[in-house]
């Protein structure tokens, strides 16, 4: 390959719409289809291609990103690019961003390989606003080879992409990913009603929340080990995550004790402070048995 590939964008919506405008003045090319025109009318005037179909988009780039809305869309939209690639020097490779069911990716890229087509499952983090800022993290599942295709454009929408492993892989690490975010947002429901019922500003401890992981990386900064077995009793990071657990249990209990006081159920505290210690790879401490 002589230059850049040209890039296609499938799905132009909340996250495919900004996520597309970054690649405008893209030195190989953009073309871009949504089934709403006036979606692809802001893209035009940036000097991007507009396409009638997805044939047509599979046709001109040489990888196509997909932002649909399930896995019906995902399903329709592959089959219909890997069917019109056609032979080139190099497969067309699509990128799947939608967040799907596990086995999806790894299905469609065993189907649309034999046509040479290479389907890779590229989901990101981040939400609209780190689409508009291009600021992004992908979990790309696909080949090495694939990967190394798709990093340059991807950088322009994206200041993370990590490779996680074969098709698939990236949206296992999406769905764990998600776990944690929509459990945080469970337990910060619950930390509300505790700070409600205490007679405090909601939205000042909302600032301090923001403003506190912003700093220390939120529930991500405990995430240093490369698996979840037990703590060996040498490991250099024993004596850190003890000191974590110290201070965990102690807090939780704490607000479980506040939460008694005010009458608040709290059953996600209870619960972490029952698994605390495990979940760091160690046993229960004082506070936590």
């Amino acid at each position: 390959m002589t230059g850049p590939e040209a890039v296609g964008f499938i799905g132009l919506g909340q996250m495919g719409l900004p996520m597309a405008t970054r690649l405008a003045g893209w030195p190989g090319g953009l073309v871009v289809y949504d089934a709403r025109p006036q979606a692809m009318a802001p893209l035009a005037d940036m000097g991007a291609s507009v396409a009638a179909s997805v044939a047509e988009v599979a046709r001109a780039a040489g990888i196509v990103s997909v932002m649909v809305r399930d896995d019906d869309q995902v399903r329709q939209v592959v089959t219909e690019a890997a069917a019109a690639a056609g032979a080139r020097d190099s497969p067309l490779i699509v990128a799947i961003h939608s967040t799907i069911a596990p086995g999806t990716a790894r299905a469609l890229a065993a189907e649309c390989e034999p046509a040479g087509t290479v389907v890779v499952d590229a989901p990101v983090s981040g939400g609209f606003m780190g689409a508009h800022d291009g600021r992004l993290a992908v979990m790309f599942g696909g080949s090495r080879a694939a990967y190394d295709r798709c990093r340059e454009p991807f950088a322009r929408w994206a200041d993370l992409v990590m490779y996680m492993g074969p098709a698939g892989a990236g949206t296992r690490a999406k769905l764990a990913r998600n776990l944690l975010h929509f459990a945080a947002f469970t337990a910060a429901a619950e930390a509300q009603r505790l700070a409600e019922a205490a007679g405090l500003d909601l939205r000042k401890l909302a600032k301090v929340v923001r403003h506190s992981d912003a700093v220390t990386g939120g529930a991500g900064s405990i995430m240093l080990r490369t698996t979840t077995a037990p703590l060996d009793a040498q490991d250099p990071l024993r004596p850190i995550l003890e000191h974590v657990r110290a201070l965990g249990e102690k807090d939780l209990s704490l607000a479980l004790q506040l939460g008694r006081e005010l009458g608040v159920d709290l059953p996600m505290a209870r619960y972490a402070l029952e698994n605390f210690g495990t979940g760091l790879g160690l046993p229960a401490g004082e506070d936590g048995q």
